[in-house]
């Protein structure tokens, strides 16, 4: 008889999205003003793997997110953008691969909160706000 596979077997974390793994990485680089090795950003957020941050550094940098130079044996990292950027740009290309547009962005504005709705409108009569 085998084990049941769906069993607990002890306390699991809970998985982020990798999104937000992207924008805490992204946030780290934008505030540090230099470029960081993965060490230094793993350093600034210990609650992650090293490895955790070096495969999320190369997909930021395979996005064009992150430039990356190398020093020594390791790489440095450096935003190209801040994390809303990052943020945007995913919005962006998930209604672009999306036919019914104007649905999308209906249900999208029907999701939000009362706050977060009069700050659209407000931004679509004033972007420059």
């Amino acid at each position: 008889m085998s084990a049941d596979p769906s069993a607990d077997s002890g306390p699991r974390r809970e998985r982020r999205p990798s999104g937000r793994l992207q924008g805490q990485i992204v946030t780290v680089l934008v505030e540090a003003r230099v470029p960081l090795t993965p060490g230094e950003v793993r350093d600034r957020l210990p609650e992650l793997s090293y490895s955790t941050v070096v495969t999320i550094l190369t997909r930021l940098y395979r996005k064009g997110v992150v430039t990356r130079r190398r020093d020594g044996r390791a790489y440095r990292y450096e935003a190209v953008a801040d994390a809303a950027t990052l943020v945007a740009g995913r919005m962006s290309r998930l209604l672009a691969a999306e036919p019914d547009r104007a649905s999308v962005l209906r249900r999208f504005v029907s999701t939000l909160d009362a706050q977060d709705e009069a700050l659209l409108r407000a931004l679509l009569r004033d972007p420059e706000d």
